[in-house]
């Protein structure tokens, strides 16, 4: 004789079950899996039924199980983990995602991880419960190795904008210490020796880098930096900075922004202090409305929408069954010239 199954334990309520609602709907179990499913061919009262059985049952789908009876094995549906969606690279690079997917009748699952490594670790987590096809990573941590059972597992994973430490994947990054470098050497070629650093999170990779060719392409002028001022990671962060360095003396004559939300920052400080048009500025990331600015930014633009196309590919080259060992995939910076960078500083010819 076989043991019964065991019964929930005292005051707590079992789950609703797909059966649960077809039977309160007067459906079948076909008809309710079509209507979570958001399928076709269900009838406007049958599927109003079934979704009154689901709100009064509170029924949750069961997602993970459904993927996993799908003949491909597969979910059709990939997962991001970024930065920031609010911020616009991450937006960018959300929706660069979003549309190589879509032609392949993928969904893509996003998140953002704050610069957290506890939620980095929490969206993995809740994303491969779900059975992700595959995982595009901006990571927070600072040892991925955690996600080698995934990448064991035949998984794909590509780390975009950050390199991974600890596990031997794909990986698209900017060029960020070139980046730096080209906005040093365009502001000293219009007459800037005081130029100002301000910089992410030192926690941060892309930072470092971005720091490293900023104080490499001074000394190659054989310039110091006026002075350094790193773990910005607001715009109020960054604008309290600007109104101390412009309170010195002497002052900056220009500044490099070394990420998005920190040039915004400097660029809220100028222009209280009406000094837009006097302190010379060059950010590192495009952002909406900079070409609109009096006067328009100059900034090093990264390619947050060729860096989704190219790591969009690679995940669905792996999916297809191609293979290789894991490289870095390197996409250009561009520096955009629009007028904030040009302002001549004293040492101008």
């Amino acid at each position: 004789m076989h043991a019964a199954a065991s019964a929930p334990p005292a005051g707590v309520k079992a789950r609703p079950t797909l059966r649960d609602v077809a039977l309160l709907a007067g459906v079948s179990t076909k008809t309710v899996s079509r209507v979570v499913n958001g399928e076709a061919g269900v009838s406007a009262p049958k599927l109003a039924a079934v979704r009154r059985a689901i709100a009064q049952l509170d029924y949750r789908p069961n997602f993970t199980a459904s993927s996993l009876r799908r003949s491909s094995g597969r979910s059709a549906a990939i997962a991001a983990v970024l930065e920031d969606l609010a911020n616009p690279f991450s937006a960018a690079l959300h929706r660069a995602l979003e549309d190589a997917a879509r032609d392949r009748g993928v969904l893509i699952f996003a998140g953002s991880v704050d610069e957290s490594p506890e939620r980095e670790r929490e969206l993995v987590h809740a994303f491969t419960m779900r059975q992700a096809d595959a995982l595009v990573v901006v990571p927070a941590t600072d040892d991925q190795s955690y996600l080698a059972g995934e990448v064991a597992a035949g998984t794909p994973v590509v780390f975009v904008d950050r390199p991974p430490v600890g596990l031997a994947v794909d990986a698209v990054l900017s060029d960020n210490h070139h980046g730096a470098a080209t906005a040093v050497h365009h502001l000293v070629t219009h007459g800037h020796r005081d130029i100002a650093y301000l910089g992410d999170l030192r926690t941060i990779a892309t930072a470092r880098q971005r720091a490293q060719g900023f104080k490499e392409a001074l000394s190659d002028h054989g310039i110091r930096p006026a002075t350094m001022v790193h773990d910005l990671h607001t715009e109020r962060d960054s604008a309290e900075a600007v109104r101390r360095l412009l309170r010195d003396d002497p002052a900056p004559t220009a500044l490099f922004t070394s990420q998005n939300l920190v040039t915004i920052g400097a660029i809220r400080a100028l222009q209280e202090l009406g000094r837009q048009h006097e302190v010379a500025l060059v950010g590192f990331d495009d952002f909406p409305l900079a070409d609109l600015l009096q006067p328009a930014v100059t900034v090093v633009a990264q390619d947050p929408a060729e860096m989704g196309r190219v790591a969009a590919s690679l995940i669905f080259r792996r999916l297809d069954g191609d293979q290789w060992r894991p490289t870095i995939h390197p996409v250009a910076t561009r520096l955009v010239v629009r007028g904030s960078g040009e302002i001549r500083g004293l040492h101008a010819r």
